[in-house]
């Protein structure tokens, strides 16, 4: 009989679910983890072999796993769209996660910070965004604010909008960032132009222009750091 077991019907020492409970889940690989998400694999492997072969094929990269679509992880045998959904929805779980923790950050003071304030939002689009921060004298987050989705222009960007906000909320601090899907760092011309005319109204309106920044996934550009502000 080829038949494989699902996870209730293993030995219970092998049993992810139950090693979770009495190990914890730092004691359990990465396809472990999945496995228990998805309860069951195909007639012919494991959950767990089967969650295996995903990650193998993502590099054992749980970022790439989270850019793969509904139907690229339906390709596999043994996971359908109830089991594809779910890994999907915990992909986002883990990113929103991780950007709560950095969005209640005490303080935000260098590119480093606003790029791992900004990139859990930015490190799965597919189009450019653009975001503002607004921080007190002390740095403190008081706002991230989406400014512009689908593409970074004069046009997209409104400086004018940028300063009400910063007025509105008390903000004496402003940072600019935006994503490069290509996953190229390097600066546009559009990119320049817009980095001006933000620190030209900060200058007018007595506001700090902490830094523009750039997300890319892995890496980052800051016009500060790169003495261009």
């Amino acid at each position: 009989m080829n038949e494989k077991l699902n996870i209730n019907q293993w030995a219970e020492e092998d049993r992810p679910r139950e090693r979770f409970v009495q190990l914890g889940a730092s004691a359990l690989s990465k396809a472990e983890l999945l496995a228990i998400l998805i309860g069951s694999g195909s007639p012919k492997e494991s959950a767990v072999d089967l969650m295996k072969r995903v990650l193998k094929d993502c590099d054992d990269n749980l970022n790439t796993l989270g850019k793969m679509s509904l139907q690229e992880l339906m390709d596999y045998n043994g996971i359908g769209e109830a089991k594809a959904v779910t890994i999907l929805a915990a992909c986002e779980l883990g990113k929103r996660r991780q950007g709560e923790a950095a969005m209640h950050r005490e303080q935000i003071t260098s590119a480093q910070d606003i790029y791992e304030c900004l990139h859990p939002k930015m490190q799965d689009l597919d189009v450019e965004q653009a975001w503002v921060l607004l921080l007190n004298q002390n740095y403190k987050l008081i706002k991230a604010e989406r400014l512009s989705s689908g593409g970074i222009t004069e046009t997209a960007v409104d400086v004018r909008q940028i300063m009400k906000m910063a007025v509105l909320n008390n903000a004496t601090v402003v940072a600019l960032a935006h994503n490069h899907p290509s996953n190229n760092p390097h600066p546009s011309s559009d990119d320049d132009r817009i980095t001006q005319r933000v620190k030209k109204a900060c200058e007018i309106m007595r506001l700090h222009f902490l830094d523009h920044v750039i997300v890319t996934d892995g890496h980052y550009y800051s016009y500060h750091d790169q003495g261009r502000l």
